[in-house]
């Protein structure tokens, strides 16, 4: 016997940007944005959290974080000095 899904229309306030990339991704991937989203409900039920890691940064890492994002110790680089 095959179960009914409800589905309920809700209200979210997203970064317009972040929506954005994430729609073209889910676009390429043959999903839509609800059902990515749903997807994400199912994950993270199934794993009773986040279905990715989340850390607080410690001091050191907050710091830099925060430099970085002043443009501070911040040096140019090339793809081929990474390897």
């Amino acid at each position: 016997m095959a179960s009914t899904v409800i589905k309920e229309t809700t209200s979210v306030k997203l970064d317009k940007a972040a929506k954005d990339e994430a729609k073209h991704i889910f676009s390429q991937l043959g999903l839509t944005m609800g059902e990515a989203f749903n997807l994400f409900l199912h994950q993270v039920t199934l794993n009773k959290g986040l279905p990715f890691e989340v850390k607080i940064p410690n001091k050191l890492t907050k710091s830099v974080i925060d430099e970085a994002r002043q443009g501070k110790n911040v040096d140019d680089f090339s793809i081929d000095e990474l390897k």
